[in-house]
């Protein structure tokens, strides 16, 4: 069974404001490398002050990943999408998380099992159309109006949302409404830790669940590290600025929207998300090692063509993670890997920092400017050996997954 009209509208609903959200995202990115280059190198195309706020940055939106994510996964199955969907698309500290977990939860709600592959193909290929149209946007608007264009693009997100996004979760009766602020904040921690236990028992009573983890982590630890330090690496190596970031981005974005809409729906159903996920993670590995190794300035760009296939990736994890969890408990599987994601996008600066500025530095012990990048690929090896390790298995019987549903209950119950 495809998908109905009403499904459709509900998606439309759903898909279109966070394509504007991504749109409004994407194109400040290649932007702040410049301005807070400009703004502490004094003129220079790099200096360790800007590699460690970024790695900074980065190390602090992956501590509020790590806490929230998990929590958001639970929030959404027990109180809905809708509003856990607002939350996040209007502060500003949780965009980036929010692109963790809501490209699936909608999806498992009003698509059939059979059709989720292809689903999240079809939504992370918006996600990378959305991102070629920013870095247009970024390409050839001027520095001084960027951010204010930016900002009207996101506060149309919200509003929208409230206005036409319909509500796909049936959330439970709770009691006692009346009860004291104190005893409130108690149950809430208490029943939050509960349910935190219950999704990782989840993840642990799945080889499938348990494996795509370990995937996540290690892929998410090399990537996040290559993305934080990538276009800093570029402008100090190579001299680029705002419009040769576009460019290669646009190149990425181009490349994921032809594999990710076209390529993964008709491939999927032949090959199965396994070997899509492995060859899209050795694709990952030569994106990596081409720009660690880069010799000119033309071979970033050919680098970034293999953004066709490592940007099948998330797709295909996210498929797999839900065909392996029952519809219940979609939010759960896909806020726990996501948590796990976030851990490692909390430590990979850790390293990749430090690295990065030591040998972008004249004090390098060899002259390999993209020697951490080199680094990074060896975390998408580990995570290559374990998917190919990967044994898919459908969720646990409905006995089971009962037993798992009845320890849980709404947050404010």
């Amino acid at each position: 069974m495809g998908v109905s009209s009403m499904a459709l509208r509900l998606l439309l609903h759903f898909l279109l404001p966070l394509c504007v959200h991504w749109v409004g995202k994407e194109m400040t990115v290649s932007v702040l490398v410049d301005v807070t280059t400009a703004a502490l190198c004094s003129g220079g195309s790099t200096c360790a002050e800007v590699i460690y706020i970024n790695g900074l940055k980065q190390t602090i939106v992956g501590i509020f990943k790590m806490v929230v994510l998990p929590l958001l996964g639970q929030l959404a199955d027990e109180y809905g999408r809708k509003p856990l969907l607002i939350i996040t698309v209007s502060t500003s500290i949780f965009p980036t998380a929010s692109l963790a977990w809501n490209k699936s939860k909608g999806f498992a709600d009003v698509v059939d099992e059979n059709m989720r592959a292809a689903a999240f193909s079809c939504i992370t290929g918006l996600l990378s159309a959305s991102h070629v149209l920013g870095n247009i946007l970024a390409r050839f608007l001027s520095e001084n109006c960027i951010f204010e264009v930016s900002i009207a693009i996101l506060i149309f997100v919200p509003v929208y949302m409230q206005l036409f996004l319909v509500e796909t979760v049936r959330q439970a009766p709770r009691q006692d409404q009346h009860s004291t602020g104190c005893t409130m904040i108690f149950k809430v921690l208490q029943e939050r830790c509960i349910s935190m236990k219950q999704a990782g028992t989840l993840v642990l009573r799945s080889s499938t669940l348990k494996g795509i983890s370990i995937v996540s982590f290690f892929y998410e630890l090399g990537m996040s590290g290559i993305s934080g330090i990538l276009l800093y690496y570029l402008k100090a190596a190579f001299g680029f600025d705002k419009n040769q970031f576009s460019e290669i981005l646009m190149m990425v974005g181009i490349g994921s929207i032809f594999s990710q809409m076209l390529v993964l729906p008709l491939v999927n159903p032949l090959v199965g998300e396994k070997l899509i996920l492995c060859t899209a993670l050795l694709g990952s590995i030569a994106y990596a090692l081409f720009y660690g190794l880069a010799w000119a300035s033309w071979v970033p760009y050919l680098s970034a063509s293999f953004g066709v296939i490592y940007a099948l990736v998330t797709p295909a994890t996210c498929a797999i993670i839900s065909n392996a969890a029952s519809s219940s408990n979609q939010g759960k599987a896909q806020g726990f890997v996501a948590g796990i994601q976030s851990v490692a996008s909390l430590l990979s600066p850790l390293a990749m920092s430090p690295l990065t500025s030591w040998f972008l530095s004249s004090n390098a012990p060899f002259d390999c400017k993209g020697f951490s990048i080199i680094c990074a690929s060896l975390c998408m090896m580990i995570a290559l050996c374990y998917a190919a390790l990967l044994k898919e298995e459908k969720p646990a019987n409905e006995e089971s997954k009962n037993s798992i549903e009845d320890v849980e209950a709404p947050l404010l119950s």
